[in-house]
């Protein structure tokens, strides 16, 4: 089977590709929770390219690739060049000098990801990309739902808060219909694209949310930082749109999980209770993320390797 060189978007991998990574995830997570190592990568490199803030992503896929026995390299890119006015392009062919395997990039512009990847031999990671993409979430999040349910054919997932601004929305709901999901919206108004525009249905209280019976709430932040203004003070937030914890006893009734890509505002998405709350799958999603990101590494395939 010929595997992708590189992983930017969901829509860009085959049925194959998706339940081959999926799979081999759990082999993974035997690994990484036993406290073990592979020797997949051993002599190859792995470079975290993040032009914006990250805990969770750069960490776990730092985690993974030393897992694998993979050299680690970390551009900071606050003390590199690129402060100076140095562009993507000339930061590429300076690092790919250094022969790198992998590039895991996060950037605040969609698309930077794939133009990365036209420019060098190295298997490109999408580590997020603007409002664009971010698929290595969308595998962790499919991974502790087929954990929970073994399969994800017809359970109906809720994604709640600012669908406009997320990447992480775009690739899971997509990730989540090729497993045989139903997905639908719901947050603020003008925060939410209309059904014509994204295929997928639209809810706008929590009332239809709860009629609509769903299996799965994923919450999401407000992504203030992509706005000129905040979008809506923390408490109407919360009221509105956030589980509080009348509507977390709601959820418990009809057996519901909770998911967050964090990370999580206390008070503003979910109320604390929220975080104890027996189907709470957000620290599941933060330990699958390091077995996600091993399978994504092992699977790729670099067209150019370290000796």
């Amino acid at each position: 089977m010929n595997t992708p060189k590189d992983l930017l978007t969901i829509e860009a991998l085959s049925d194959e590709d998706i339940h081959s990574i999926l799979d081999r995830t759990a082999e993974m997570k035997a690994i990484f929770t036993g406290r073990q190592n592979s020797n997949v990568l051993a002599g190859r490199s792995v470079l975290t390219l993040f032009y914006e803030p990250s805990t969770r992503t750069r960490s776990s896929f730092e985690l993974a690739a030393r897992k694998l026995s993979a050299d680690v390299t970390t551009f900071s890119v606050a003390t590199s060049s690129v402060v100076k006015g140095e562009s993507v392009h000339d930061t590429i062919d300076t690092l790919m000098s250094m022969h790198m395997d992998y590039i895991i990039v996060r950037h605040k512009n969609s698309g930077i990801p794939g133009v990365i990847a036209k420019h060098c031999k190295a298997s490109v990671i999408n580590a997020g990309d603007g409002a664009h993409a971010h698929p290595s979430q969308a595998f962790l999040d499919a991974f502790t739902l087929r954990e929970k349910f073994d399969s994800l054919a017809g359970k109906r997932i809720v994604i709640v808060g600012d669908i406009l601004h997320s990447r992480v929305a775009r690739s899971t709901s997509l990730m989540m219909q090729r497993l045989g999901a139903s997905v639908a919206y719901m947050g603020p108004g003008s925060l939410v694209p209309t059904t014509a525009h994204t295929g997928i249905p639209r809810f706008t209280d929590w009332d239809t949310v709860f009629e609509w019976h769903p299996d799965v709430v994923y919450l999401l932040r407000v992504q203030n930082e992509r706005m000129d203004s905040p979008f809506f003070p923390a408490a109407d937030y919360h009221q509105a749109f956030g589980v509080t914890e009348e509507r977390l006893l709601r959820l418990d009734a009809m057996d519901a999980c909770i998911m967050h890509p964090g990370p999580v505002n206390r008070g503003v998405e979910l109320c604390d209770a929220a975080m104890d709350y027996r189907n709470n799958l957000v620290c599941n999603q933060v330990e699958n993320g390091v077995a996600a990101r091993m399978s994504i590494l092992s699977y790729l395939h670099p067209s150019t390797l370290s000796l």
